[in-house]
């Protein structure tokens, strides 16, 4: 009887050890396969961590070459100024630096190919921007990177590298053009910039539309001779012709206008150069925009019709228009800001308002439709004149420091991924009879700008612009970032890509010929060094003789501004300039006083104006004229003196006198030369005879 209950109890402990058991198994299968795709998911997070990692590698290791060679750049630039060698400019030693490491990036370096990370299977009928992939119920997003060479297919890994160096056009237009357009209007020269704003109006507007179009007619004869000829393998309109012509119109001599600067060239030469470069890339930037806007009806987008040309041409005056206006805005609201407000007492916060304030101008016009360069070339110029004198001493030297160092590494980084591009980029296309056409069409486009505007400006200017500064001008059409810019925004079309590869060639040819023999060339031409800038345009024809000052095509119009500007634009946004109460109506007291600041009343007798050479509506004004003296107070009296002076000159004389002749005026210690024509008849006293 216990054998048997001994025997069942071991059977039923055996049978439960063995459910046991399979219990155990079926949880221990059922956790394997629930924790497999846990596995596979861990497994991929870490794939993709790697290969994150590696990208963040890769791109430090990018931006570290460009680093490395703006280093290198300004290593070579101090032993280039030490040694005093002017052959060549920073942006031409950038350029060749950038070359070589392209060189390198594309031949000698070559990365293993991973087959396993290619698939050459998967067939589509169109490229979209984004691609989603189900890979086993899993959803991947793919991003269009760009289209590969069929014969470089099996080199997908050294063109990703490649693709790696090659930045978003986006980048060159909202971060490195920004500082340096901004820096060309906020160091602008106000007074030689004004005293030729007629000559530079002319080069820059016509001049560059001139230019635009002489290029593209002769590249749309070069195209349509290569196509007879069987050289051209794509689609080329006429359309892109006046594209390509618009881009290669946009000169940027800062290798000439650097070494003007330093020899310290004659300054009508130097603001007629410097003012057409800063104005002619925006308006460049404007044109190439209205001739892609041209859209005529029809199926045909590429006939001429000339409702779509009138089109253009309004789209090109209200994006103009519009982003001068919008660029202005910036500038006064910022003078508003900076002047009811005490930001100068913390001049940390005053120059980032300033700095954000001038950035974002660039931007508000592009997100607004307008273009971003117009309007902050012209926010830098507003910010110069009436924003700078508000900003304490401190900020005053920041802003003019930290744009100063913006522009020169903005401009030599683009100039040292000019030369890199040469051979990173995929997609170039280099023919020769388009080079060698537009190399002759630049020539030809350039001498039709410069030669025959020369002339007609002639006839109304008795300061001529001699032939030697007009070949110098010729001379001097470097083309530089904005063409490149311009140029690989888009690089999409057979057209564009062959446009783009030319338009690197002559950037390179004309910063390193050109600007390389600028110095030779003013030694050639016999112009001038050594010229003081601070002085006024004038001619000493002998020790003792009278200043003559140069004959100004826009006297008077700059007279009507600056009067205007001095008696109510500089009082209501600075605190310089006469006050308010003392140029606004009775009936406007109250404002007048609100409007002025408590400077501009202890300042009265002080004129704080970079321009008060060129301003005349400022009391005690005394003019001499030979032997005889006429003066004026800030009551309106006048008064006379000299030898042989007889009776007392009237207000009308006095004005007949400031129009009439050549004479100097004295204006609270400042000497002032007013430009005068020597085809007006000379004052003539009714009582006294004044003596040449």
């Amino acid at each position: 009887m216990g054998y048997k209950l001994t025997a069942n109890s071991a059977w039923r402990a055996t049978r439960t050890l063995w459910l046991l058991m399979l219990v155990s198994l079926s949880v221990c299968v059922c956790v394997c396969r629930a924790s497999s795709p846990q596995e596979d998911s861990a497994m991929e997070n870490i794939v993709t961590e790697k290969k994150a990692e590696e990208s963040h590698r890769q791109d430090s290791a990018d931006l570290l070459i460009f680093i490395m060679l703006l280093t290198l750049t300004i290593l070579t630039i101090w032993l280039f100024k030490h040694r005093r060698f002017r052959f060549l400019h920073e942006t031409g030693l950038a350029m060749i630096y950038g070359v070589l490491v392209g060189v390198v990036l594309r031949y000698g370096i070559h990365v293993p190919r991973d087959v396993s990370n290619v698939t050459m299977s998967c067939h589509v009928n169109a490229s979209p921007a984004t691609l989603l992939v189900n890979v086993s119920g899993k959803f991947y997003e793919y991003t269009l990177k760009g289209e590969i060479n069929a014969n470089e297919v099996n080199d997908v890994q050294d063109n990703e590298m490649l693709r790696k160096v090659t930045f978003d056009p986006e980048v060159f237009f909202n971060i490195l053009l920004p500082p340096i357009i901004f820096h060309a209007g906020y160091s602008l020269k106000r007074r030689h910039f004004f005293r030729n704003m007629g000559s530079i109006l002319a080069y820059a507007f016509l001049g560059t539309v001139i230019s635009c179009f002489i290029i593209g007619l002769l590249m749309y004869g070069c195209v349509t001779l290569m196509k007879q000829v069987g050289q051209l393998v794509g689609d080329f309109f006429f359309t892109d012709c006046l594209f390509f012509g618009a881009i290669v119109s946009a000169t940027d001599p800062v290798t000439v206008l650097a070494i003007f600067n330093e020899l310290q060239v004659d300054v009508d030469l130097y603001a007629l150069l410097f003012g057409e470069s800063v104005l002619n890339d925006a308006v460049a930037v404007v044109l190439s925009s209205s001739i892609v806007a041209y859209q005529p009806q029809g199926d045909n987008s590429h006939t001429f019709e000339v409702m779509a040309m009138l089109k253009s041409f309004g789209v090109f005056l209200g994006v103009f228009s519009g982003s001068f206006a919008l660029g202005v805005a910036t500038g006064v609201v910022t003078a508003l800001v900076t002047k009811f407000t005490k930001l100068r007492d913390f001049q940390l916060l005053e120059t980032a308002l300033f700095f954000l304030m001038s950035w974002s101008t660039f931007l508000l016009a592009e997100a607004c439709g307008f273009t971003g360069v117009v309007a902050v070339l012209f926010c830098g110029i507003t910010q110069a004149h009436y924003t700078f004198n508000n900003l304490s001493p401190e900020s005053q030297d920041r802003t003019k420091q930290l744009f100063e160092l913006l522009n020169f590494l903005a401009e030599n980084f683009i100039f040292s991924y000019m030369g890199l591009t040469l051979f990173t980029f995929q997609s170039h296309i280099f023919n020769p009879m388009f080079i060698v056409g537009a190399f002759l069409a630049v020539f030809l486009g350039r001498a039709a700008n410069i030669y025959p505007l020369s002339f007609l400006l002639n006839l109304g200017r008795r300061n001529k612009i001699r032939s030697n500064f007009q070949h110098m001008m010729m001379f001097a059409g470097l083309r530089g970032a904005m063409t490149f810019a311009l140029s690989i925004r888009d690089t999409a079309t057979y057209a564009r890509q062959m446009m783009f590869s030319t338009t690197l060639l002559v950037v390179f040819f004309t910063v390193w010929i050109c600007g390389g023999g600028t110095t030779q060339m003013l030694s050639c031409l016999r112009i001038r060094v050594g010229v003081d800038s601070d002085q006024d345009n004038s001619m000493s024809i002998a020790e003792g003789s009278e200043r003559r000052s140069t004959k100004q095509e826009s006297a008077w119009l700059f007279r009507i501004w600056y009067n205007f500007d001095h008696n109510y634009l500089k009082p209501i946004l600075t605190h310089s300039g006469p006050p308010l109460t003392a140029t606004l109506p009775p009936c406007c007291g109250p404002l007048a006083r609100f409007l002025t600041s408590p400077q501009a009343f202890e300042n009265e007798c002080q004129l704080k104006d970079d321009d008060s050479d060129l301003i005349l509506t400022d009391g005690d004004i005394s003019l001499t004229y030979g032997d005889i003296t006429v003066s004026t107070d800030a009551s309106g009296a006048h008064t006379s003196g000299g030898p042989g002076f007889a009776g007392a000159a009237t207000a009308e004389d006095l004005d007949r006198e400031l129009t009439y002749g050549d004479h100097e005026l004295v204006m609270r210690g400042t000497r002032l030369v007013l430009p005068m024509d020597d085809s007006e008849p000379p004052f003539t006293d009714p009582h006294h005879r004044l003596r040449m």
